[in-house]
């Protein structure tokens, strides 16, 4: 429903659909497009009750409606024009309490009702949607309509319906965006499709990358040209098939040429990507003995290949990385992982020409002829590891291998070829810069654990802020303690008295007394004596 949708074509045009039913309640709902000025969404009548939604003009949406209270009126303004051939979300609600309306994201413009008179819709006539009572019909596209919870069928009353159209064109001006890595938006009777295969992408979206895991021996060979199919046919047709038409070369050369791909491995040396060509001339991309990258180029016109070594990073660490080149004449632009695109430039005797390419390897070089002393080594025992969305211009060769594509009777593998993204591109983070990094350390104050000079004034400013805060609420925390358990135990002593023991079982206090003070006993007995005189 989200694309059901109408063209409307002239601006007498319309379609009618059953009364609408929103006596006390209703709520509407659509997109729309157009590059006309005005022109009525939608009207429903009854006899001096009505409901309509019109573009008043270029930046206006108008909700106006009658219950028998005299007519009400509520216009979103927007900034910038709507009639701009891009989608356009319209919203209105009405209810007994008040009535609204929404465009995009532009405020929402509300109308209270009044506190007493009429609260109920009536109406009689058909919904027109489009022109309706000789006014100025919309022209453009109309889609999703829903009235009320219900999506209306816009394509099927179209189809019997004079100039209106079922679907909508134009999609891909407004969603075309979201074909990403080169898909092309292809325009859908119903909503538009994105278009993977010039890419080395899958998905509905051409996000989703084709890779997969390499064992040791093994190989991938994608011929330029297919049986049957001379080269000057393929490389014209196939191979430098681009919307960039200085890359089409029919004297089988090629002026320019655009890599990407990504990989993992541990292990080194071993041969990424060979291009191979039926002259001496050939590309290619390797991890050297001791793990670092290099580019290889050989056009001719040098006794030695142009080599490009990056040697600040350990390649076969068996995380992914991320290649991309782009040479264009004698200039070569390579990019590694997130960081910045580096610059470099043939001798200035090297042809610029890639002569008659013949065949693109993957994971080890198998061709007849002389092969380079260097990569002829590297093929031994060849790449283990993972090879993720290679693209050579327009050829994607494990996409061909392992999806059922034209291109597939090109592809030629040795061993057993298991699809898996665990090549895929790494999360492309930039590095942080020093003067931002709080770990960055000059080599002049390199002593850890802390140096009071590595860390700028600011940082220990806030440090003792932060320790400042934290020793109040403990200090805080610890008082009121103390002061619980003050509470808590002050009336929770032994209890003295002075009373006797044994007073529970004496039978009288004066009993308790004289049965635990030896000294009234004392006193007693004196009493007691007798004197003879």
């Amino acid at each position: 429903n989200y694309w059901n949708a109408a063209s409307f074509v002239t601006s007498s045009s319309y379609l009618h659909f059953s009364t609408f039913q929103g006596e006390t309640s209703a709520d509407i709902s659509f997109y729309f497009k157009t590059s006309a000025s005005d022109g009525v969404f939608l009207e429903n009548l009854g006899n001096t009750d009505f409901i309509k939604l019109e573009l008043k003009s270029a930046t206006d949406v108008s909700f106006s409606f009658d219950v028998g209270n005299g007519p009400v009126e509520i216009v979103v303004r927007s900034p910038n024009p709507l009639n701009d051939d891009q989608w356009h979300r319209v919203n209105a609600e009405r209810n007994v309490k008040q009535a609204s309306l929404q465009v995009d994201q532009l405020p929402l413009e509300v109308r209270k009702a009044p506190t007493e008179g009429h609260t109920r819709l009536e109406l009689y006539s058909q919904l027109y949607v489009g022109a309706a009572g000789g006014q100025r019909g919309f022209l453009g596209c109309i889609r999703s309509l829903r009235m009320n919870g219900v999506t209306l069928d816009l394509e099927e009353r179209a189809k019997v319906t004079p100039g209106v159209k079922p679907g909508c064109s134009g999609h891909c001006t407004s969603y075309g965006m979201y074909c990403a890595n080169g898909g092309k938006c292809v325009e859908k009777y119903n909503g538009y499709s994105c278009d993977c295969s010039k890419t080395a992408y899958d998905g509905p979206f051409c996000i989703k990358d084709v890779g997969a895991f390499f064992e040791e021996g093994m190989w991938l060979r994608y011929n330029f040209h297919s049986p049957g199919t001379t080269v000057k046919d393929l490389v014209s047709r196939t191979l430098l098939s681009s919307a960039d038409a200085e890359i089409t070369a029919p004297d089988l050369s090629l002026n320019k040429e655009e890599l990407s791909f990504s990989f993992s491995t541990t292990k080194s040396p071993c041969v990424l990507l060979y291009v191979s060509s039926y002259t001496p001339d050939f590309m290619a991309v390797l991890v050297n003995p001791t793990g670092n990258l290099q580019i290889r180029y050989n056009l001719g016109g040098t006794k030695e290949p142009y080599n490009i070594d990056i040697d600040h990073r350990n390649m076969a660490n068996g995380q992914p990385h991320t290649v991309n080149v782009t040479r264009n004449g004698r200039d070569i632009i390579l990019q590694l992982d997130h960081y910045p695109p580096t610059s470099y430039s043939l001798p200035a005797t090297s042809d610029i020409q890639f002569n008659s390419p013949k065949a693109l390897f993957l994971g080890k070089v198998i061709e007849i002829g002389k092969i380079d002393s260097d990569i002829y080594k590297y093929n031994t025992p060849g790449f283990t590891g993972c090879l993720s969305r290679v693209q050579f211009n327009q050829i994607a060769p494990l996409k061909a291998a392992l999806r059922p594509t034209n291109a597939s009777s090109h592809v030629h593998i040795q061993g057993e070829l298991v699809e898996s993204n665990c090549g895929a591109s790494p999360l492309t983070i930039p590095p942080m810069s020093a003067a931002t990094d709080p770990w960055h350390l000059d080599s002049a104050s390199a002593d850890f654990p802390y140096n009071g000079q590595a860390i700028g004034d600011g940082v220990n400013r806030n440090s003792a802020i932060i320790g400042g805060v934290i020793a109040v609420v403990i200090f805080t925390i610890l008082c009121t303690l103390v002061f619980l358990i003050r509470y808590m135990f002050r009336h929770k002593g032994t209890y003295h008295t002075n009373e006797a023991k044994g007073a529970e079982s004496a039978e009288s206090a004066d009993a308790a007394i004289m049965n635990n003070d030896p000294n009234f006993t004392e006193t007693i007995d004196e009493s007691k004596k007798e004197w003879l005189i």
